[in-house]
């Protein structure tokens, strides 16, 4: 692990400092060009500029190495092989731990001890370079003053040989103007090595040198013309070499000093603050203005001669007394104000200098602790990742690096002009960077992901479908009739979504009195404001036509008729149904009746794209319920209402999203398996088999309670009996060989009869039970109903009905039997 980690960590060190040292370059660059320095002193420049470059580079390599580390091992499997042989990821990174404490420690003493004195030697040599003159490049065709004392000009050069045509020198070293001209046909310019001198080589030309030493009655001038063949003209140079100076001069800068400099400068300023304090109360209190400060002041030691006057006391003499009065307050207000600014700025200037300071001591503390935190952010970053190059891993680490340098700068900078405290200036990106590298690393010894990518997608998609609703609603149109669709109803409503219609059963005459009814789902959507079709066919021209003025985008049908192909064909998005079991299991008009019948632990709800058969489109959500042994098929059908409100709303979103996937529904037996059908409820069914087990009649009356209910004929002495429909069964008595697998409610009485009687016989104390025996028990009855009358419980029955066990059942229809006998696919 260290030499995985050691050796990429040098490699990418040496890459950053390389490519931060051409930015340090690049802004020093005007300050280099031009000055003929040697290569020796360039390269000494650039390897101080390197050092002051280590603060940012060394906590960056740290950040990379680590993740490349970590993430190569991934990408090669490793990682995985040594999880597999029980080694966690903690105890491989505890030698890169202990590495990335010895990097943090030496980045501290770097930017404490090399990191200042590379600032002092960088400063003096922009310091020397500055005096440092540029070289000396004689332009063609203009005058050149480069050179100090003389004007040169040259009307041409020859680039190859560097012979120089038609030159004019004009010597100003005596200050007279243009006395001393030189005129040449051509000549060549040399620079001493030490660069101290310039020689001029001329050639066929002439000097011109005028006296103009005037006197008082002599006021001619002297003029002195020498033609020459060749000329050397000598011209002295100073600052055209570059001299390092001797010693630093830039030592006292509070980026050039070492901690032990900063505390001790810290604490000089601060003994200087603290006098000047002093010094500047003094200068306050003594002032002349302060007329009555012995009144005023209670620490005043001597007597006051006078007493302060109160307002209202001053009695002013005169007018212009008085105005005299007001114009030496203005006056001594006024002095004050400027005291008290010019205090100001002496004592910001100390503060300002203490600030700096303190914010350099926390800087090198800050800079080693960046070096830990990153590392534990480049190394969950390459171990969740599994990959170790300069893809995204290293794009995603770099961001972090931004993010840290942009909040360390930024908190400098607040630190530096006082809007924080120093210390919280410099460690604000510690404070952002440790829960980072907290929930990384932990994300990673756990063997996470950084963030759910198919949640972050949900999320786009229900921001996407939320924008898209505010913009233009999805029209959709409601399909139901019975209470179990008005459910689903209410929850699109609720949700925000726009139903534009309602289609449902027309209204019908029911009970005794034939009174027109409507339907439940009729009802809500009149008391909604929702339009209302009722067609008596569904391929009626007509309510075609109304259905498709309504241009809806997508149908939901809950608790509806069978759908011909021009009526679910119509929307863009489709047609949905929501079933009340889980497809492909009870296909039909009474899944919930049939899945409480068979004694199903297990139902549910399924949403359908209706296809042109029954329950056989394709799936697109589930969602299952638990059948308690308690449940009746009323209790099962408001579980199933609330679930499927939720499945609709969740459907409808998906659709919107187009994040829905159909699955197809297998319509073959799967092993022993059988598809279970749901037929239509027959009168023959409701009609109690007392033959079958204790459990299946028990199953029965659960499933046709409350509606249409199961029942059973009472035979006195042969004859039939009035019919007597059981509300809801409580528990099973068990037979005296053999215990019911279930905990039922069980209500006898006192006195216990013999339970091996033959299945329908009628088994009552007369008072306070009623139970009828089966093929293994026998089922004990809580409330029933006579056939005309109303529903009671069966102590109120039995005060009625006298001498019950002379009574008998007449035998039904085994419900298996039926239900095998049903189609699968009828509605």
């Amino acid at each position: 692990m260290l030499k995985s980690f050691v050796g990429p960590f040098i490699a990418i060190l040496a890459i950053v400092t390389f490519i931060l040292v051409l930015q340090f370059l690049w802004l020093y660059i005007d300050e280099l060009v031009g000055k003929g320095l040697e290569l020796k002193v360039i390269l000494e420049f650039l390897m101080w500029g390197s050092c002051q470059t280590l603060p940012l580079a060394i906590p960056l390599a740290t950040l990379l190495s680590s993740m490349m580390t970590l993430g190569q091992m991934g990408e090669q499997f490793e990682l995985t092989a040594i999880k597999a042989s029980g080694i966690s990821l903690t105890r491989v990174l505890f030698p890169m731990v202990i590495v990335a404490i010895l990097i943090s420690i030496g980045a501290f003493y770097i930017t404490d001890r090399l990191v200042p004195y590379s600032i002092n030697q960088i400063y003096t040599m922009r310091d020397d370079i500055g005096r440092t003159k540029s070289e000396i490049k004689i332009p063609t065709g203009t005058f050149y003053d480069g050179i100090e004392g003389y004007i040169l000009r040259v009307e041409d050069r020859d680039k190859s040989t560097g012979m120089m045509y038609k030159i004019q020198v004009y010597d100003h070293t005596v200050g007279k103007g243009n006395t001393r001209i030189t005129v040449a046909d051509s000549g060549v310019i040399k620079m001493s090595k030490s660069k101290d001198y310039l020689t001029f080589q001329l050639y066929d030309g002439t000097n011109y040198q005028e006296d103009n030493k005037r006197k008082y009655r002599d006021t001619t001038l002297a003029l002195q013309r020498v033609h020459f063949r060749s000329q050397e003209l000598v011209i002295p140079l100073e600052n055209y070499a570059f001299h390092h100076s001797d010693s630093a001069r830039y030592g006292e800068q509070v980026r050039s000093m070492s901690l032990k400099d900063l505390r001790h400068g810290h604490d000089s300023l601060s003994n200087l603050v603290a006098e000047g304090a002093d010094k500047h109360l003094k200068e306050f209190s003594n002032q002349n203005s302060l007329t009555y400060r012995a009144q005023l002041d209670t620490s005043w030691r001597e007597k006051a001669s006078t007493t302060l006057p109160l307002p209202g006391e001053r009695k002013w003499t005169s007018l212009k007394d008085k105005l005299r009065g007001y114009e030496n307050a203005a006056t001594a207000a006024r002095q004050f104000e400027n005291l008290l600014h010019s205090q100001g700025m002496e004592g910001y200037n100390y503060t300002n200098l203490i600030r700096r300071t303190d914010v350099e001591i926390w800087k090198k503390y800050a800079t080693a602790l960046a070096c830990l935190l990153l590392f534990f952010i480049g190394a969950p970053v390459g171990a969740i990742l599994k990959k170790g190059g300069l893809g995204t891993p290293a794009i995603i680490s770099l961001l972090f690096f931004v993010l840290y340098w942009v909040v360390d700068i930024t908190g400098e900078r607040l630190g530096n002009n006082g809007t924080v405290t120093p210390f919280v200036g410099k460690f604000i990106s510690a404070f952002v960077l440790a829960p980072i590298g907290g929930l990384l690393t932990v994300k990673a010894v756990q063997d996470k992901s950084i963030f759910n990518v198919d949640g972050l997608k949900i999320w786009i998609r229900k921001a996407k479908s939320k924008l898209i609703r505010m913009f233009r609603k999805t029209r959709i149109v409601y399909m139901g009739t019975p209470e179990f669709s008005v459910g689903p109803l209410d929850g699109l409503l609720k949700a925000g979504y726009k139903v534009i219609g309602v289609v449902t059963a027309p209204d019908k005459p029911s009970g005794r009195g034939l009174k027109v009814s409507e339907s439940a789902v009729k009802k809500y959507a009149v008391e909604k404001g929702i339009p209302v079709l009722q067609p008596e066919k569904l391929k009626d021209p007509e309510f075609l036509m109304a259905l498709s003025n309504w241009k809806a985008d997508l149908f939901v049908v809950v608790g509806f008729r069978m759908l011909p192909e021009a009526v679910w064909k119509m929307p863009k998005l489709g047609t949905f149904n929501l079933h009340a079991a889980l497809l492909p299991q009870y296909r039909g008009a009474a899944p919930i009746n049939w899945a409480v019948i068979n004694g199903e632990n297990i139902t549910g709800v399924t949403t359908f794209m209706i296809d042109s058969r029954i329950d056989t489109g394709g799936i697109i959500l589930r969602s299952e319920c638990r059948v308690e042994p308690t449940d009746t098929a009323g209790t099962l059908h408001d579980k199933l209402m609330a679930i499927g409100t939720d499945l609709v709303v969740e459907t409808v979103e998906g659709i919107i999203q187009h994040n829905i996937e159909l699955r197809v529904q297998r319509s073959f037996i799967q092993g022993d398996e059988l598809l279970k059908p749901a037929p239509k409820l027959t009168r023959e069914l409701q009609h109690i088999d007392w033959n079958a087990p204790t459990r299946t009649v028990y199953n029965l009356v659960r499933g046709l309670s409350p509606f249409p209910c199961a029942f059973t004929e009472l035979v006195p002495g042969g004859e039939a009996a009035p019919s007597v429909i059981p509300g809801s069964a409580s528990s099973v008595i068990p037979g005296s060989d053999r215990e019911s697998p279930l905990q039922l409610k069980v209500y006898f009485g006192e006195m216990r009869y013999d339970l091996h009687a033959a299945p329908g016989t009628v088994l009552s104390d007369g008072k306070t039970y009623f139970a009828i025996a089966t093929q293994d028990g026998a089922l004990a009855i809580t409330d029933l109903q006579l056939a005309g009358k109303k529903r009671m419980d069966v102590k109120s029955f039995l005060l009625g009905f006298r001498n019950p066990t002379s009574y008998t059942t007449t035998p039904g229809t085994s419900s298996s039997e039926l239900a095998k006998a049903a189609p699968v696919e009828d509605n």
